[in-house]
């Protein structure tokens, strides 16, 4: 998650942050301008383009989420006098779009971007429960070496901790040989474990059943918040009967305290009914 200005100040202490030069050109500004037809750019055009197949997602996006994301930057876009809405579904791109896009990346260049890469400091991440930034880095391949000096440093004994909790866990197993092996469902299972610890704890001080929601099935209620976990934010559904936890995504946030539903997905995610009666996969 990317923060700046305001908000990197509610980032806690001791969280673990990316840190870098903000770039002068974005991905979704070329997107913007590849798909502007006649200096018009329809986020409904662009939707449906990628659920067809004739514009490639990136792994693990959707076509809902990834378009709610380009609305985002030409809302930002449109505050800076770069663009201009038309309608909901309509905005104006001029011919230099691309060129004052960057210049304004430009004239911003002086601040650091700043992206959280977790909520939990190490050693609250050695001990946790749920699925931390140290388990994404064990199971991701193509990672490059951290430092062993500094913070880097620190970062190797924490995953090496990490991995003698995960076994005592039961979620990896060391070999005699020494070498570390972790379940193919790690990061699900270490999710799953969370949510039914803090839902159970919920459930208590509300007197509401909590309910871990299933791939296939539909959730409705009412957005009634959030909460940061280790395994990452999530929203929390009430219904008549019972509440359930399910991931949060930025686009959740002009619809808390309002009616919502959607079908969890096998990955874990939901696809949204928001507002129109086309799915917004988030």
């Amino acid at each position: 998650m990317e923060v700046d200005g305001e908000s990197a100040a509610q980032v806690p202490i001791g969280a673990v942050v990316e840190t870098g030069p903000r770039p002068t050109s974005r991905p979704a500004d070329r997107t913007i301008a590849q798909l502007s037809d006649g200096g018009i750019y329809r986020p409904r055009d662009h939707e449906e383009r990628l659920e067809s197949g004739e514009l490639r997602l990136p792994p693990g996006a959707n076509a809902g989420d990834l378009v709610e994301a380009h609305v985002r930057r030409l809302e930002a876009l449109r505050r800076a006098g770069v663009v201009e809405r038309l309608s909901s579904d309509a905005w104006a791109i001029p011919k230099d779009f691309l060129a004052r896009a960057e210049a304004l990346e430009a004239a911003q260049g002086r601040r650091a971007q700043v992206r959280l890469l977790s909520a939990l400091d190490l050693e609250s991440q050695i001990t946790s429960d749920g699925a931390t930034w140290l388990d994404r880095r064990l199971v991701a391949k193509g990672l490059a070496e951290v430092s062993p000096h500094g913070f880097g440093g620190e970062v190797g004994r924490a995953l090496t901790q990490r991995q003698d909790e995960l076994v005592r866990q039961g979620l990896a197993e060391r070999s005699a040989s020494g070498e570390w092996r972790a379940r193919p469902d790690l990061l699900r299972a270490l999710e799953r474990q969370e949510l039914n610890r803090v839902g159970a704890a919920l459930a208590a001080d509300r007197s509401v059943p909590f309910k871990m929601p299933k791939a296939g099935e539909t959730v409705r209620g009412k957005l009634t918040g959030s909460l940061q976990l280790a395994s990452g934010r999530f929203a929390i559904l009430e219904g008549s009967f019972e509440f359930s936890l399910v991931p949060w995504r930025q686009a959740l946030d002009r619809y808390e305290g309002r009616e919502i539903a959607g079908m969890v997905e096998p990955g874990g995610g939901v696809t949204w009914q928001l507002g129109r009666n086309r799915g917004l996969g988030l």
